[in-house]
């Protein structure tokens, strides 16, 4: 990447946050504690099911539709990830229409003893990226882990798969994707999570987490025998961490908050019949910040350096570079950022952008997995967001993609989205 177009991309990020339009969130992002502790607080006061067992169960969930028209292809056409190159003759309009992330879900709490409480959550939608069954998708698991908690020492443990620990953030954006790959990382992973809370002057408070979780890399078939996954070969656990800090700062209601968090994993990718094999590093450094401006605005943003991101939606869904000449990992690095203005409590307007950015010097045509690799992503958009009803929600979006290519290609669409969503 080139001197005006480093400067290009410092200039997209930085100027969502300082020139643009200044409309922010009345409500900070949620990390995962606090979703948890907010869907606790729901559940005492609505109707549940008692198991025999002494568990309240509450069902709970949304039927949603998704309506988008692209000027140019747009993988994977449901979602928003990446922009097609024109030269493929891809780069005609097209329209999408889906009610796959409509979501059911199960929150379980109790029953608890003096000491712990105990939760739970269990939850599905129907997303997927393969077309051909878009009218029977089947139903994919998002979430489904328990949760002990000592409320007397901050301290918790979760087991099962929910969000990753690092890089917790969620943009302000209606696409179900919300920008992975285009400088949103992190996604959900089965794993086993310690976290524990400390007080931190009169209305500060520090968070550190630590998991243990699944390595999932891409099927390696380079050697020409079975394919194998070269996380799971890897026999270790990917191990993620996060430290955060939060305190009210120009709000005194709503704490701004910084974190810095990060992963190591491994794949070990086999080179031949007899066993030899490469070890391949996936790691990511992250920060983030939440910081409310004031009651009705709030601006919020992650970075993100690191390699061998595919798995956690980073290098614009690419990995590692197979070809037997370099078999290397592709660094990558890249962030977003974004303003939200809520006019009262049913409507909001978000203003924000991303880029994910790979190393050239790591990526190659030589494979024949990698024709033509992905070289830079990167979207600006505008979201509005207006409850017509508690329990009805409409959501539109207006977003600028381009994605360059290792050939010289360029993808360039312009998405038009909508979506409907009944909860309940």
């Amino acid at each position: 990447m080139n001197k005006k177009e480093k400067i290009s991309c410092t200039l997209l990020l930085a100027g969502s946050l300082f020139t643009a339009v200044p409309v922010l969130a009345a409500e900070t992002p949620e990390t995962l504690e606090s979703r948890i502790g907010r869907l606790e607080q729901k559940l005492a006061s609505q109707p549940s099911v008692t198991t025999a067992s002494g568990t309240n169960v509450q069902f709970y969930g949304f039927a949603r539709f998704d309506a988008s028209y692209d000027t140019g292809q747009i993988s994977s056409g449901n979602i928003a990830l990446w922009t097609q190159p024109k030269t493929a003759g891809q780069n005609d309009a097209e329209w999408n229409l889906t009610a796959g992330a409509t979501r059911l879900g199960l929150n379980l709490s109790g029953p608890d003893t003096k000491s712990m409480k105990l939760t739970g959550n269990i939850e599905f939608d129907f997303l997927s990226k393969d077309s051909s069954s878009e009218n029977n998708q089947l139903p994919r698991l998002r979430h489904g882990y328990l949760k002990a908690y000592w409320p007397a020492s901050d301290f918790s443990i979760i087991a099962g798969q929910t969000w990753d620990v690092f890089s917790s953030l969620i943009p302000f954006v209606d696409d179900p994707a919300i920008m992975w790959d285009a400088g949103n990382i992190g996604t959900r992973h089965p794993q086993l999570r310690f976290t524990k809370g400390f007080s931190a002057g009169e209305k500060g408070h520090i968070e550190v987490a630590a998991a243990a979780s699944r390595t999932i890399g891409e099927k390696n078939n380079t050697t020409g025998i079975i394919a194998t996954d070269p996380g799971k070969d890897a026999a270790m656990p990917t191990i993620q961490g996060r430290i955060a800090y939060s305190a009210p700062f120009l709000v005194k209601t709503q704490p701004a908050t910084i974190g810095i968090s990060g992963h190591y994993g491994q794949e070990e990718w086999d080179t031949d019949i007899q066993g030899n094999h490469k070890t391949l590093d996936s790691w990511s450094c992250n920060l983030e910040l939440t910081m409310p401006i004031c009651p009705k605005m709030t601006l919020a943003g992650e970075y993100f350096t690191g390699s061998n991101l595919d798995d956690y939606n980073g290098g614009i869904g690419q990995g590692v570079n197979p070809s037997p000449s370099m078999m290397k990992e592709i660094r990558s690095n890249g962030g977003w950022a974004a303003l939200r203005f809520a006019f009262n409590p049913e409507t909001s307007f978000s203003l924000g952008a991303g880029i994910d950015d790979p190393n050239n010097n790591d990526l190659s045509v030589s494979s024949p997995s990698m024709l033509n690799p992905r070289t830079k992503n990167q979207t600006i958009f505008g979201t509005l967001v207006n409850k017509i009803k508690p329990n009805l929600i409409l959501g539109l979006q207006l977003a600028q993609w381009k994605t360059d290519y290792y050939n010289g290609d360029r993808g360039n669409a312009l998405r038009a989205q909508s979506s409907l969503t009944y909860k309940f």
